[in-house]
């Protein structure tokens, strides 16, 4: 059967303490909404309704998805009431998987075996065993062993209180029959709300199967009502990052200080150091080492690379046996071959460097074209910017730069020169020439160097 997915996600979430529509509160840098979306899109619903309302407009702008259609809740009355916004735009022949926005920690698989439950039967809940129960609604089977019934904490008698297995809210439903139920809830109640559980007992009421799968981890089913448990819940995603990483063969100095803000992917017998902080889609080649508070985001690292500590990467590509670091900041656009070293304190934005080319210390190499075993000496700088147009550098094969040196773009430095030190090079130069820029050395005695002057002295 076809699916539809309805995330509702219109609360205000006033525990927070938070402006911010509870559901756009960021777990792993993003928001536990778009967590939620992002797993249930890996279904491949036919389409996927997001209930919003507090904040709506400010959740439309953050929250991106595929096939995703927005259902207004204007007034917020209850989980069944905002369901019942979407009937309209239900088909009878699907199944509806109902999830929350600030759920943001359901599997794949976990959802995949709630569909198929769903098929065998009218209605599936996702359930989940807890050590301690209390205040949780309980899930009361009958002899056949599906659900009959979901008595609140406060309703329970002793033997009912004793059942450890609860209600998560999550569920997958026969949209035909959602449709009937939806349709006869209630507001009698304390809060005057129309909740979404009483469908369940109608459906066992009327003789309709009601089964149920068992989460394998509280914590997956967890929602968030505030900043500690969003905090906590940080913890354990990165949790399972980690866990995964060292499954696959990587070394970690200290699986909790790791943070995966992103997609990471990372070859065997990489090791990453403490405090690293990965954003957006990064990938890690095999037998790397990641040094000590790294930050990389949106780059690509070959195989048998070394990034030393405190480097940070952005949007570059890495290629196989490079060195970086300590303290260098690769910038978006940088692009390194096989076997380049770019040592601490230096800075590369929009360049090439090609194979075995070296930058040992406190250069800027930005907007270049950097050839093949190029040695770039210390306090080199390319000059890329005429305070209105960035221009660009380009370094052939073999050059040795001299320290100290600014290249003004643009300018072209053909193979095999050699720039002396403390050089300012305006103008192209030709193949295995030496060039030199600094005016000719001179002595000036009896000499008298300025001295400071007393205080009150003038």
């Amino acid at each position: 059967m076809k699916l539809s997915v309805v995330i509702l996600a219109a609360g205000q979430g006033t525990r927070m303490r938070s402006n911010l529509p509870k559901v756009l509160h960021p777990l792993a840098d993003k928001p536990l909404v778009q967590h939620a979306l992002d797993t249930s899109n890996l279904l491949s619903p036919s389409e996927t309704h997001l209930i919003y309302g507090h904040g709506g407009e400010l959740v439309k702008e953050k929250i991106v998805g595929e096939n995703l259609n927005w259902v207004l809740q204007a007034e917020q009355l209850g989980t069944g009431h905002a369901v019942q916004q979407v009937v309209p735009h239900l088909s009878d022949s699907e199944i509806t998987l109902i999830l929350y926005g600030d759920v943001p920690m359901v599997r794949e698989q976990t959802l995949i075996d709630l569909v198929a439950e769903t098929e065998q039967s009218d209605l599936a809940l996702l359930t989940v065993i807890l050590d301690d129960p209390s205040g949780y609604g309980r899930i009361v089977r009958n002899d056949q062993n599906q659900v009959e019934a979901i008595v609140e904490h406060k309703d329970a008698n002793d033997q009912q209180k004793a059942i450890a297995e609860i209600n998560t809210g999550i569920m997958a439903v026969k949209t035909d029959k959602l449709k009937q139920w939806l349709a006869k809830l209630d507001n009698n109640n304390a809060q005057g709300e129309y909740y979404l559980t009483d469908i369940i007992a109608m459906a066992s009421q009327s003789g309709h199967r009601v089964s149920a799968v068992i989460a394998d981890d509280a914590m997956e089913v967890e929602g968030i009502n505030d900043r500690l448990q969003l905090a906590r819940m940080e913890r354990y995603y990165q949790a399972r990052i980690a866990n995964q990483l060292m499954i696959d063969g990587v070394s970690l100095a200290d699986p909790a200080r790791l943070d995966v803000r992103g997609e990471l992917t990372v070859g065997h017998d990489s090791f990453i150091d403490v405090n690293v902080i990965v954003k957006g889609n990064v990938r890690i080649g095999k037998h790397c080492r990641i040094g000590a508070q790294v930050i990389l985001q949106d780059c690509s690292i070959g195989d048998y690379v070394e990034i030393k500590d405190q480097t940070v990467i952005e949007g570059a590509e890495i290629a196989n046996h490079c060195s970086v670091g300590p303290f260098a900041r690769i910038r978006p656009g940088a692009k390194f071959d096989d076997d380049v070293h770019v040592g601490n304190f230096v800075e590369v934005k929009n360049a090439h460097l090609q194979q075995g080319t070296k930058a040992g210390h406190l250069s800027y190499l930005g907007d270049s074209e950097i050839g093949r075993n190029v040695n770039v000496g210390a306090g080199t700088i390319t000059c890329n910017y005429d305070g209105a147009n960035k221009h660009k550098t380009i370094i052939e094969d073999d050059v040795f730069v001299g320290s100290d040196t600014q290249l003004v773009a643009p300018v072209k430095i053909g193979k095999g020169v050699t720039i002396a030190a403390g050089a300012t090079i305006t103008k192209d130069v030709s193949d295995g020439a030496l060039v030199i820029s600094r005016t000719k050395q001179r002595e000036i005695t009896n000499w008298i160097r300025p001295v400071k002057q007393p205080k009150g002295e003038k």
